[in-house]
């Protein structure tokens, strides 16, 4: 079982920094995110400590986790910020982010959101192909600036992980393909309205072993003393994010300092300013989502369901990728098992938490806690089934409050009257 030291058993019941969980639903409803301030900072503090021999910046991706008050817990401890849409951007600007450490990503961003970025005066854009590099310079030319870019290259490097969160090789749609980069470099030189600042590079998500990292920042360290051949300057490299957090412990998650170990010699000898994009590591374990068990229900042939009051529309991480995450009682019962599917109301057969899990045994009324819901939870969310997202709690220090409030049926519909 994987559970963020800041949630507890104290009594047989679930706390959050000494918060019972059962008050909070009782108090808020389900389902119900509860996330906990602390545990975000510090997994910050110690991604900090681990890559502090650099001289570093580390930019949250703002695509993990969104909600505001997150975002705000990281301004206040001083994180830059990797955007991926206006939207995001409007959010982090929101939020109090320094538009100075906020670094702009996206395959396909639009004339409205270059612009939206560069108005902002935002540290950089990272451009993903040639064409995107056009675009930036023709309206930093109407907006008369020079544009602050970094190029972000693919290494060709695929590292073993989910397919879907693959990013670092040439069959992927993202980035300037390593073999391409002379070619882009040529014509960018003859661009009057753009300022090459880095070179940025992502290769996936949940990467597990640190030679990967060290394979692509080489890439990137031949591609900068490329850029100084050419007379471009290269100041900033940015080598992502998709470091891994534990959801089980039958796979637990390489350590952040072994990676640090492994690239720190590596990105110091560069002379440049490193940049950092954890996500999901700040914020996966940080949160749990609370859900009532609603029935249990067994077939003829034995085969059990557990359906809580949480669905794929909340955390649709285990329909879209398999995804594990652990499911515990919020009030234990005692050593009693039970084997079940744990799944949610809505009318598909994707809308399910765990297939055949064995867990603590609960009943009808009784609480359940899937873990590690702070990243790629709320952000994924939607209405499917006309069902309202869910209320988010931030607890820190003893103290609750309601971050995001539970949506209505009128906002549903708002939009459409």
């Amino acid at each position: 079982m994987q559970l963020d030291s800041h949630f507890s058993y104290k009594n047989e019941i679930l706390h959050c920094e000494g918060i019972p969980l059962p008050s909070l639903a009782k108090k808020y409803g389900t389902p119900l995110f509860v996330t906990s301030k602390s545990a975000i900072l510090d997994s910050f503090q110690r991604f900090e400590k681990a890559f502090a021999p650099l001289n570093h910046l580390t930019c949250y991706s703002v695509k993990a986790n969104y909600t505001l008050e997150v975002i705000r817990a990281l301004v206040e401890i001083g994180s830059g910020f990797d955007v991926n849409s206006g939207g995001e951007l409007f959010r982090t600007l929101k939020a109090g982010a320094n538009p100075e450490k906020i670094i702009m990503a996206g395959v396909g961003k639009t004339a409205d959101e270059i612009e939206y970025a560069l108005q902002s005066r935002i540290l950089m854009l990272k451009a993903e192909s040639l064409s995107e590099v056009r675009r930036i310079n023709t309206i930093a030319k109407k907006l008369k600036r020079i544009a602050p870019v970094a190029l972000r290259i693919t290494p060709n490097i695929t590292a073993e992980t989910h397919p879907y969160i693959t990013t670092g090789n040439h069959e992927q749609k993202f980035g300037i393909d390593e073999a391409l980069a002379e070619e882009v470099l040529c014509e960018i030189k003859s661009l009057k309205h753009l300022r090459i600042l880095g070179l940025d590079m992502h290769i996936g998500s949940q990467i597990q072993d640190p030679k990967y990292y060290y394979d692509a920042a080489l890439k990137l360290i031949h591609i900068k003393s490329l850029c100084e051949t050419m007379g471009i300057e290269v100041e900033h490299l940015d080598i992502g994010g998709g470091f891994p957090v534990t959801y089980s412990q039958e796979k637990k998650a390489t350590p952040i300092e072994e990676f640090a170990k492994v690239l720190v010699p590596l990105l110091k000898s560069t002379g440049a300013k490193i940049l950092l994009e954890p996500g999901r590591y700040m914020v996966a374990n940080a949160s749990v989502l609370l859900s009532e068990v609603l029935y249990i229900k067994e077939n003829h042939n034995k085969k059990k369901f557990i359906i809580v009051d949480a669905a794929m529309n909340d955390l649709i991480r285990p329909a879209l990728y398999g995804a594990h995450h652990e499911i515990i009682p919020v009030v234990k019962r005692g050593a009693k098992k039970l084997t079940a599917d744990i799944v949610g109301p809505v009318c598909e057969t994707g809308d399910f938490f765990a297939r055949e899990r064995t867990i603590a045994a609960v009943e009808e009324g009784d609480l359940v806690a899937i873990l590690s819901a702070g990243a790629y939870s709320t952000v994924m969310a939607s209405n499917y089934n006309a069902r309202p997202r869910a209320a988010e709690v931030m607890v820190c220090k003893g103290t609750a409050k309601v971050i995001r409030r539970r949506e209505t049926y009128e906002q549903m519909v708002a939009n459409e009257e």
